[in-house]
């Protein structure tokens, strides 16, 4: 399939559009000149339409990988590899950057704070992965492009002085995800099912809610309220917040399925 009508059919937007164009680019520039080459990166929802699209290109499971700095990232760039890397080496050409900025704690300083800044030098957002922000400093992800201009340039941060270097990926401080952990049991794992549990609705809302384009699922729009969901999906929603399914049990006495959930926000 020729890279336009492989766009038309992936894009749902001009602005996804672009976005995939860039990361067909990057795949063909691994192909032609057979060496490593990586996106920006890739928020949850662009990775997904990244990767259905390159389903649809028939892409193999060992054609790229994706890489966020530790396990968990939300935010990733997808390697392309050439012939001659294999996977579990892909990490020696990783184009990831470990930065720590540090403050004084009184400055209370937030993920806003710090992404504000950041976007003030002129950093776009698609040169920096994840922000772990603490309460005296803040680990960042960034592409090596951006790394040392930050090391000689980024200094402040609201009204608190930044004291920054480079760190490496071994010394990331990572917080620990926020979430109520919930065990529950459903007639079945169908979106609107799991959805009403992990949203606290009826089965009927929940429906509603994903039949309205308001839920998707591992950051994917769904509207279909049968979807059979499976272990590790993430499920998002405008308004209710995101919950992961993290396990699938055996079934009670009554034909229930049960589930344990982690609901964010």
């Amino acid at each position: 399939m020729d890279k336009t009508k492989l766009l038309d059919r992936a894009a749902r937007t001009g602005e996804e559009r672009l976005t995939l164009a860039r990361v067909l680019d990057r795949r063909e520039q691994a192909r032609g000149r057979n060496i490593p080459a990586a996106t920006d990166f890739l928020s949850p929802q662009e990775r997904a339409a990244a990767e259905a699209m390159l389903r649809l290109a028939g892409a193999g499971e060992t054609e790229y990988t994706a890489l966020g700095g530790y396990d968990g990232a939300e935010r990733t760039v997808l390697l392309f590899l050439p012939d001659w890397l294999d996977p579990e080496d892909a990490a020696g050409q990783s184009p990831l950057r470990f930065l720590r900025a540090e403050y004084r704690a009184e400055y209370g300083l937030t993920h806003r704070d710090i992404l504000g800044s950041l976007m003030g030098m002129g950093v776009t957002r698609e040169k920096l992965g994840d922000l772990l922000v603490g309460p005296e400093r803040c680990d960042l992800i960034v592409l090596e492009s951006v790394a040392q201009f930050l090391l000689q340039s980024w200094d402040q941060a609201g009204r608190a002085h930044l004291r920054v270097r480079e760190i490496g990926t071994e010394e990331l401080t990572v917080p620990q995800e926020d979430g109520q952990e919930v065990r529950d049991t459903v007639m079945s794992l169908r979106l609107d099912a799991v959805a009403a549990s992990g949203f606290r609705l009826s089965r009927g809302r929940a429906a509603a809610l994903i039949q309205s384009g308001r839920v998707q699922v591992n950051w994917m729009e769904c509207v279909k309220p049968d979807r059979l969901l499976e272990e590790g999906d993430t499920v998002s929603a405008r308004g209710c917040g995101k919950f992961r399914l993290t396990a699938v049990g055996g079934l009670s006495k009554k034909g229930r399925t049960a589930i344990t959930i982690k609901r964010y926000g």
